[in-house]
């Protein structure tokens, strides 16, 4: 390990270490490693759990049973209007957050090994962009607790992304930035559809051959519909740079209602929501089953 890195972890763990000596209690707790691997699997399981929302509320409004269609934000707003709404939404943002934690070990620490390859640095350059991504959603959780939304999720949702988008365009060059992050959002959802087909998601999972196999298609599922969902949303954050109109941006539930008015619309809704559902459960048997292995060294170069 490069010496500066040796310093700074013998630094974090000198006082713990004196701890454990001094007292029976901290003696206890589980160590560093094992504290890790569980705010790793509490992540998965956080993740399983909005999915797993926005896809039965997708569902619902594909059926005509609850209004429009919501996006992963829009879940996180409709569950802060339940009944002790403020408590599930503060777990959901601390399991986030232990999520985000567990992708900076696997993008920066390199905690699946993946090293410094190409493809190594590939994987976890996509690891890094998800823990953004997933920082967001925890902010946006914890942000509720502060103002909790009053109105139609699905509209304030809209609401929030034309804000954004006008934000964006008073920058300079904020057309063309807007423009990039569609692009953007067309690049994650793409890849997402790509890597459903290459990709074996079992590989990581400590579990037997008969249940890998029964839970592949739950990840490769999750995959193609997480991102087909993205890319008409991409397709109008593109065209509202190219014009410079914020009020053509929209929320990821009102692409998916855009897609309902479609003919068929209502079933091809359905089968995404069906998508995100098995996402969803994925999430729930990462949490279970993911070989998770926290970096004992904190070397980002592996």
């Amino acid at each position: 390990m490069p010496r500066p890195f040796a310093l700074i972890r013998a630094r974090l763990a000198e006082p713990g270490v004196r701890g454990r000596r001094r007292s029976g209690l901290l003696r206890r707790i589980p160590p560093l490693h094992d504290l890790l691997e569980l705010a790793a699997r509490i992540g998965y399981g956080a993740r399983g759990f909005v999915y797993l929302s926005a896809g039965v509320l997708i569902l619902l409004a594909a059926v005509d049973l609850v209004g429009d269609a919501v996006g992963i934000r829009g879940a996180l707003d409709w569950l802060a209007q339940r009944p002790l709404g403020r408590v599930w939404v503060f777990l959901v943002g601390l399991g986030l957050a232990a999520f985000v934690m567990w992708r900076v070990l696997q993008a920066v620490f390199d905690a699946d090994h993946e090293g410094t390859s190409r493809h190594g640095l590939a994987t976890r350059l996509g690891q890094a962009f998800s823990g953004f991504s997933y920082a967001a959603l925890s902010f946006a959780a914890f942000s509720l607790l502060i103002r909790a939304p009053e109105g139609d999720p699905a509209v304030e949702g809209v609401i929030r992304s034309r804000e954004q988008a006008a934000t964006v365009l008073a920058l300079p060059f904020g057309k063309w930035i807007l423009v990039g992050a569609g692009l953007t959002i067309f690049g994650i959802g793409a890849a997402n559809v790509v890597r459903a087909w290459r990709e074996d998601f079992t590989e990581y999972l400590a579990c037997s051959a008969k249940t890998c196999r029964r839970v592949s298609p739950l990840a490769r599922t999750g995959h193609i519909a997480r991102g087909l969902a993205y890319l008409p949303l991409a397709a109008l954050v593109v065209l509202a740079g190219l014009k410079s109109e914020a009020s053509d941006v929209t929320s990821l539930g009102a692409a998916l209602e855009a897609v309902e008015r479609q003919p068929a619309g209502s079933w091809i809704l359905a089968v995404g929501a069906l998508g995100f559902i098995a996402f969803g459960a994925f999430s729930f048997i990462e949490a279970r089953f993911r070989r998770i292995r926290p970096p004992r060294d904190l070397n980002p170069l592996g």
